[in-house]
């Protein structure tokens, strides 16, 4: 084990996966000696040259057709978008492309290794264009698979079990936590499996649900709770598409009350697609209804992050409502 922040345990992920994978390659913008915007892929062009390891133009949508191409005759492709607000130039590549590749071959071709990195989300000041978190857009869409870790030991598992997977990947990283999450990661490989919540903190009075950067606004607000008699189970999504709607439904049947909590904006988010099938799943054991925590249907705001963001305060309230009505 080793003291690890999430960028380093993300470099570690790569480098052990282009070590093993001697088609693996890494590109984008920056990423080779600079080491991308966030210093992500530090060393990986020094380690393994700067035919595996390169810069693109600022070009998005040539990044992702340039990928999918790459992967499409086996190359292990790891493109990253250099913020996830940039995505959108290549939307038609992942969403056209990428995501119906096997489909519309009958699995004859398909892009399955191919994995696309990206930092989301706010919290760093970032303003409109630098802070959003825009995975709805991509969860309706079938033939994608949506990760999202919460700290530095679940990005490198997450990492590694995207680098496998069988189907196209977005890694979406949440980028307040890069410096600010620290702890114990193995050096050497392991994974985290796909598709399956996790249960952080089990409690009984009502279930918290969230992923990535959001798990922390949960902990937080679930310490509040608790000095007012309440225990709250909390749960990681990990993985937003496909997302574990099992583990969800069973604590909310215990547990009778579901907040669920979002960096997104509350129209069309992920969270509506929760409510909407737990209320279908459990609609008999629901004590209260289901709430839903958000950021604002507005443009990310400069001056007002702090307004914006669906915070522990936030996510307090909603517990508070929940559980008195």
């Amino acid at each position: 084990m080793a003291k690890m922040n999430m960028l380093q345990a993300i470099n570690s992920a790569l480098a052990i996966a282009m070590e093993e994978n001697e088609n693996a390659c890494v590109f984008g913008e920056d990423v080779g000696a600079f080491g991308g915007v966030f210093r992500a892929t530090s060393g990986l062009q020094e380690k393994f040259g700067k035919d595996r390891v390169f810069n693109t133009p600022l070009v998005e949508q040539g990044i992702l057709g340039f990928a999918n191409g790459l992967a499409a005759q086996g190359t292990l492709a790891i493109p990253e978008i250099q913020f996830a607000d940039y995505i959108f130039p290549a939307f038609d590549q992942i969403v056209n492309e990428t995501a119906k590749f096997r489909f519309r071959s009958g699995n004859e071709f398909n892009v399955g290794n191919l994995v696309i990195r990206t930092p989301y989300g706010g919290g760093i000041h970032g303003g409109l264009y630098h802070s959003q978190s825009p995975e709805a857009y991509f969860a309706h869409t079938p033939g994608l698979k949506l990760v999202f870790p919460r700290n530095a030991y679940q990005a490198k598992g997450l990492l590694a079990a995207s680098l496998e997977s069988n189907d196209p990947v977005i890694f979406f990283e949440p980028k307040r936590l890069y410096r600010a999450s620290v702890g114990d990661v193995p050096e050497g490989k392991y994974t985290i499996p796909l598709g399956k919540a996790e249960i952080v903190q089990q409690g009984t009075d009502i279930t918290l649900l969230a992923w990535g950067a959001q798990v922390e606004m949960l902990e937080k607000a679930a310490e509040m709770a608790s000095k007012d008699g309440i225990s709250c189970e909390i749960i990681d999504l990990r993985t937003v598409a496909p997302w574990d709607v099992e583990t969800v439904s069973q604590s909310v049947i215990k547990t009778g009350r579901l907040v669920v909590s979002q960096e997104a904006p509350l129209t069309g988010g992920f969270a509506s697609e929760i409510a909407a099938t737990i209320q279908d799943e459990c609609f008999l054991h629901l004590e209260s209804p289901i709430e839903r925590v958000c950021g604002l249907d507005t443009p990310y705001p400069l001056a007002h992050e702090k307004e914006y963001m669906a915070d522990h305060l936030k996510v307090y309230e909603a517990i508070k409502r929940s559980i008195n009505y």
